[in-house]
């Protein structure tokens, strides 16, 4: 059993998990099995880092023996089925090993992204009491704080002590849990002060992956892969997918578009999408050339608001856009086929995908259901407050669904900005600037930007006789308070007051189209 609260999950309904074991979207399959089975006919594939300051290259079967030597270096240190294995690596190899470790062991792995700051990981590591942190001794701007998990009774420290925690002798075999127990939780921003916990089961992450895998091009390349495996969907792409379907993995721990314009060249890799910043970055660096986008065959976007621009431009460069629709909670509701009619590719978010469900609300929220939701969050209020007694979620976006049964998402409910992929909760950041001197109210809101979708903004009202602070002022205070740089807001707006509804809340849609400007 998991070591947090089990209340806080959801009652899947009877008929819907009949249906869905019936069908074979739900299976038996652990997480642990699946990577012991793929594992077994890929030992040779190769795995590669590229990286400035920890590269790495072997094969998965290189890596799978440091992940069941940790396995057993774990199990000899108490950690065992239903524990929870803390992790906030950058896109390394002990990344790869810490993961496939924690499925071996039947333990519940937790992701954190690298750029979490110590608020967000110190909330974390409260929600779970895992049994092991692992986190990096120093990348970019992160250093590692032992006095975030003093109470955490096993640690380590890549870059450290990391090597201290592998046995002599690998761990053999699988430890067997039930399919329909947790398997990981995805911290994700969203509209509460806190990062929200996201459970997901083996069953969820199992038929997610699957689906995730059958909805790519057979004939994508080799990809390289940078988006953060802190990162539920990237953690799938990068250490589940590969193993399922054979597949070489290409890791970046920083997004470089110079670094993956080289290795496109030099290596013949590929990149296949994910936030639109990243094929935008690529197409607008100096270094772009024909042959470059010669092997951009296809792009496949998410995670953040798809302007028509872009998949426009994209297509007129050749390059096949296709989009999906998605969330932590439920990672693949709609997808639009890569070999799909042209219009709908670039301008839809897509069908259901087998065995989603989707329909609209009153008021267009969007609501889903489907084999790979989610069990529900660490916190039971969230539980309860998104989910219904027929197993429907509400998603807190706005939408449209056409004639062809295409869907089309046109707003968001939930007040987070999506900044290159990354959710900001603009209530955690507006918390943060109130405590600034002579600052009345906060808003933070989301700026259209054309390379990462949007930027966050900040909005002050200042008490009489104070000035605004300058952008240097507002990151001191920000970087003081330990919150995460990506969230930072890039821009400040000061009003005399806000536009508000009838109750005095501020009207925030309001804000968004009075400072709509795009940032440059």
């Amino acid at each position: 059993m998991p070591t947090f609260p089990s209340a806080v999950l959801r009652t899947v309904p009877a008929e819907l998990a009949a249906r869905y074991e019936e069908s074979g979207w739900w299976t038996d399959e652990t997480l642990g099995d699946l990577l012991e089975r793929g594992l077994s006919g890929a030992g040779d594939v190769p795995f590669r880092v590229h990286s400035d300051v920890r590269p790495w290259a072997g094969t998965f079967a290189d890596v799978e023996r440091v992940a069941r030597r940790l396995a057993a270096g774990l199990r000899e240190r108490g950690v065992g089925p239903g524990d929870v294995v803390v992790m906030q690596l950058p896109n390394w190899m002990e990344a790869a090993a810490v993961f496939w470790a924690s499925a071996f062991l039947g333990a519940v792995a937790v992701p954190v992204v690298h750029f979490y700051g110590p608020k967000e990981v110190a909330y974390i590591i409260g929600a779970t009491r895992p049994k092991a942190f692992f986190a990096a001794e120093r990348f970019g701007r992160q250093e590692f704080r032992p006095d975030l998990c003093e109470q955490v009774p096993v640690v380590g420290v890549v870059g450290r002590d990391f090597g201290e925690l592998l046995a002599d002798e690998p761990m053999r075999g699988v430890i067997p849990v039930s399919a329909g127990s947790p398997a990981l939780i995805a911290f994700t921003s969203g509209t509460t002060r806190d990062p929200k916990g996201v459970v997901h089961s083996h069953r969820t992450l199992g038929y997610e992956t699957r689906q995730l895998a059958a909805s790519y091009p057979p004939d994508r390349g080799r990809q390289f892969t940078v988006a953060p495996v802190g990162h539920f969907i990237g953690m799938v792409n990068a250490f589940l997918i590969p193993v399922l379907d054979g597949s070489p993995v290409h890791l970046g721990d920083t997004w470089n578009p110079a670094q993956a314009l080289a290795l496109m060249r030099g290596q013949g890799l590929t990149v296949g999408g994910g936030a639109a910043y990243y094929m935008t970055s690529l197409l607008d660096h100096p270094e772009c050339t024909p042959e470059h986008i010669a092997r951009l065959k296809y792009a496949g976007l998410g995670g953040a608001a798809v302007p028509s621009a872009v998949t426009t431009r994209l297509e007129s460069l050749g390059i096949s856009v296709f989009r999906a629709y998605g969330s932590t909670e439920h990672p693949s509701v709609t997808c639009t086929p890569y070999d799909g009619p042209a219009a709908k590719r670039m301008h839809t978010d897509g069908l259901p995908l087998p065995g989603v469900e989707v329909r609209l609300a009153e008021d267009g929220e969007i609501l889903t259901r489907g084999p790979d939701l989610c069990l529900g969050y660490t916190d039971p209020e969230l539980t309860r407050a998104a989910f219904d007694a027929d197993g429907w979620y509400r998603t807190g976006d706005i939408g449209t669904v056409d004639a062809d049964g295409w869907l089309t998402v046109t707003d968001r409910k939930a007040d987070v900005i999506i900044r290159g992929g990354e959710n900001i909760s603009a209530l955690e950041v507006e918390e943060i600037l109130l405590g600034l001197p002579g600052v009345a109210e906060a808003a933070v809101v989301g700026v259209p930007d054309p390379r990462l979708g949007e930027r966050a903004a900040a909005v002050l009202r200042m008490r009489d006789g104070w000035q605004a602070p300058g952008l240097a002022e507002l990151r001191l205070h920000l970087e003081r308070a330990g919150l995460a740089r990506q969230k930072w807001p890039e821009r400040i707006h000061a009003v005399d007051d806000f536009p508000r509804t009838p109750s005095g809340k501020v009207k925030k849609f309001a804000l968004r189209s009075r400072i709509a400007t795009p940032l440059r």
